[in-house]
């Protein structure tokens, strides 16, 4: 007669503890290989339609996936050729953009001088100090920006070759997925997949029908201020703002150092006020209405996600932490044992069940 081994309570947080932290380990060291392959396999899934519309039109499968990844790789060049004469204009004009900047923290350290009684030189001397010790880190990690900026070419190299080959095996890696469980699991297996799909491509169209959204309400703000480069920071800013929550706070610095170092603090001041504005905007009306509605996430786990997956894979962990994120509740609302995680994961916010019932009148007896 079978029996079943119980284990006690610390000992099985002790293990899902172990397991997390050699997972979260084996993600860190992977880095190199797993983000270009994630995002890869997030922009095979968004471009499957276009490639299976090819091929029902009678296009070879390899030629139909090289004729999208042109189209869209011919896209992002001609953006790059039309942006690049703001790009050559910012480079030129940055020692001037420098030296500008540089002249506003000697009138502000003149103005903390002279506010609360602080000597300049003792100030200069601190700012001295904090900067020789940013630029001393900075050295030490010269050799690792060599090494990243070589990664980061790999990443561009990678990119294509993964997605061509993502989509040109797409057939056989979905075969692969229904091979791993039996018969029974077939219909959930199909419900999992059809979802993860459906999600990822809706919500990808959402972040780029916001992020052109936005670029436009921020080009029309920067270039009705008069602030130099205004569509390359507004594009800039669109892009950062795709990061939840944090890509907006550094997408009005930029602007907003710009204006100090060309123009007065006034208009850094403006510059924010309409940053905010279109934040609102943002916020209320096009999130709801094209992106949040297609992933299911609450605010709090938005949040953590996207600060985890900061400090894991940095700026490309802040991007991709929101889709995994949905496609590991679409995973646990399928599965009986994780259907809690999935649960906790969402944004229904159920009425307690121990809140306060309204009291009933008992009527006094004559």
């Amino acid at each position: 007669m079978k029996t079943e081994m119980s284990f006690p309570f610390y000992v099985k947080a002790s293990l899902i503890c172990l397991g997390l932290f050699a997972f979260i380990s084996m993600l860190s060291i992977g880095q190199q290989i797993l983000v270009p392959l994630i995002f890869s396999t997030l922009a095979a899934i968004l471009l499957s339609p276009l490639v299976a519309f090819l091929v029902r039109e009678r296009f070879k499968r390899g030629l139909a996936i090289a004729l999208v990844l042109i189209l869209v790789f011919g896209i992002v060049i001609l953006l790059t050729v039309l942006l690049s004469n703001q790009i050559v204009r910012f480079g030129n004009a940055l020692p001037e953009l420098i030296g500008n900047f540089n002249l506003l923290v000697n009138e502000a350290i003149n103005w903390i001088s002279y506010q609360f009684n602080i000597s300049v030189t003792d100030l200069r001397l601190w700012i001295d100090d904090r900067s020789s010790e940013m630029l001393t880190g900075a050295s030490s990690e010269v050799g690792e920006t060599l090494i990243s900026t070589g990664a980061s070419l790999m990443f561009v190299i990678l990119i294509p070759v993964y997605m061509f080959l993502l989509l040109f095996y797409q057939p056989l890696l979905i075969e692969f997925i229904h091979r791993l469980f039996s018969a029974d699991k077939q219909k959930d297996v199909n419900d999992v997949i059809s979802k993860t799909k459906k999600i990822i491509q809706s919500y990808l169209i959402g972040l780029m029908t916001e992020a052109f959204i936005v670029a436009i309400l921020y080009s029309i703000a920067l270039l009705a201020l008069g602030i130099q480069y205004a569509v390359l920071l507004a594009i800039i800013g669109a892009l950062l703002n795709l990061i939840p929550y944090l890509g907006a706070i550094i997408a009005a610095s930029l602007p907003m150092i710009v204006a100090l170092a060309t123009e007065s603090p006034i208009y850094a001041l403006l510059v924010l006020a309409a940053y905010i504005f279109i934040q609102f905007i943002d916020n209320n009306i096009i999130i709801p209405r094209v992106v949040a509605s297609k992933v299911r996430i609450n605010a709090l786990v938005s949040i953590i996600v996207v600060i985890a997956g900061g400090a894991l894979w940095g700026i490309s962990g802040m991007f991709l932490s929101i889709p995994l994120t949905a496609i590991l509740k679409v995973v646990f609302d399928h599965i009986d044992g994780l259907k809690p995680w999935g649960y906790v994961l969402g944004n229904s916010v159920p009425v307690s069940p121990h809140a306060a019932k309204p009291k009933k009148k008992v009527m006094a007896k004559s």
